[in-house]
């Protein structure tokens, strides 16, 4: 069942609550010694964003992907929430234990706890890191498992999983299923982490598409990095809810759900190829490929101010889509 976003207040008022859960985490990372009961608020956010998920998977990644591609404001506590939604996805693909799930969701909340107003300052910079920034980066995994400790965090697999997420990911000798679950959790937060930080903007450039940071990670040379980001595109797609698409006829449109087929998702035509808005917007389906999407562009594409109430209205007439489960030709 979609969600059915009917008034502009309604979209205002899910969004608020996706902002609002983004800048309580974002209190919580930057302030995490004046934070009573620590455990339960990262679980009471958890549990915030898995019943935001749940009134449709599909809206709430177009909110997410909106959020993280369109704002420098609380880089950081942006950046973990995506990273803890994507992972979340992922953990459902894996079908992995509840408990592994839940360690993997909390270490992508808090996995840069110890560097978290960097990570805001450096989206803003211009330049490369300087040598006392780069020092709190390499030592940041570590930094974050000790803060956690003297917060009372005591699930070692939680712990584990921030140890480690920044170290290399070996070619695993066996399957990925057969690898201890510390190294599991942990190789798919780094694909997450790395697939997050690719298509958020910083002062310096502007982020990635999300169908070209995918493919970066799927044509590595790391066999569980692939493993991973086929995970992430089952769930996610090639161009997620939210981001934008040129088709095949030259118009721009913006995704607005899944389908079954991962480079085939239903879209909302919103200008025309000579750059004028499409009022009112045209949703579509590129199921058959009439018509098909030939890239997948930056928001930036997009410098007229689009109605995402009346694509979301528009994009509920259509019903909720299983998470695509059949890769294109190139991807299976």
């Amino acid at each position: 069942m979609s969600l059915i976003v009917a008034t502009q207040d309604e979209y205002e008022d899910l969004l608020g609550l996706w902002s609002d859960l983004e800048s309580g985490l974002a209190m919580l990372l930057t302030c995490p010694a004046s934070v009573q009961e620590f455990a339960l608020r990262v679980r009471q956010y958890d549990r915030w964003m898995q019943d935001l998920l749940g009134l449709d998977t599909d809206v709430g990644l177009y909110l997410l992907f909106q959020l993280a591609t369109n704002s420098l404001a609380g880089y950081s506590a942006s950046h973990a929430l995506v990273c803890a939604v994507l992972c979340d996805l992922i953990a459902a693909d894996f079908d992995l234990p509840l408990a592994q799930r839940n360690s993997l969701v909390r270490a992508a909340l808090t996995m840069n706890i110890a560097m978290t107003a960097l990570q805001n300052e450096m989206a803003r910079q211009t330049g490369r890191p300087s040598t006392q920034q780069q020092a709190v980066i390499n030592l940041h995994p570590s930094h974050s498992v000790q803060l956690l400790q003297q917060r009372g965090i005591d699930d070692t697999l939680w712990l584990q999983t921030v140890q480690y997420h920044h170290r290399p990911i070996e070619t695993p000798r066996g399957a990925f299923d057969t690898q201890e679950p510390a190294h599991q959790l942990a190789a798919i937060l780094q694909v997450v982490d790395r697939y997050a930080a690719m298509i958020s903007p910083r002062e310096s450039r502007e982020g990635r598409s999300a169908a070209a940071s995918a493919q970066d990670i799927l044509q590595g040379n790391v066999n569980q990095s692939s493993t991973i980001g086929q995970a992430l595109v089952r769930m996610v797609g090639l161009s997620p809810p939210g981001t934008f698409v040129q088709l095949d006829d030259e118009r721009i449109a913006i995704v607005t759900r899944r389908s079954k087929t991962v480079n085939q998702p239903d879209v909302t035509a919103v200008m025309q190829a000579d750059g004028t808005l499409i009022r009112p917007p045209q949703l579509l389906s590129t199921e058959h490929k009439e018509p098909d999407i030939r890239a997948a562009l930056l928001s930036s594409a997009v410098p007229e101010r689009i109605n995402h109430h009346l694509i979301l209205r528009l994009g509920s007439a259509l019903p909720t889509s299983a998470p695509p489960f059949t890769p294109p030709g190139d991807l299976q």
